[in-house]
């Protein structure tokens, strides 16, 4: 697992979560290659993944796009998952 794949959006997507999270050192992201696409897979401490995710998923859908242009920066498409 590297984040030499898509440094740019690894990059911006740990700014952003922890940015918004109460507890900004229990948040990881790991790049997983086993799909057809790469994954960057966020795990953040307990009772934060709500406030992630947001009311019907705005935050995340916008944490989504903004970590996918910063994405296309690495010449790579990924997707984010946000885990418990």
């Amino acid at each position: 697992m590297s984040d030499e794949l898509a440094p740019t959006a690894v990059a911006v997507l740990s700014h952003i979560v922890k940015s918004i999270v109460d507890d900004p050192d229990a948040v990881t992201v790991e790049v997983d290659e086993s799909g057809d696409r790469p994954a960057l897979n966020v795990r953040v401490g307990d009772g934060d993944l709500g406030r992630v995710i947001g009311r019907r998923g705005r935050t995340a859908a916008s944490i989504r796009t903004v970590t996918r242009a910063a994405a296309s920066k690495d010449d790579v498409e990924i997707d984010i998952e946000f885990l418990d």
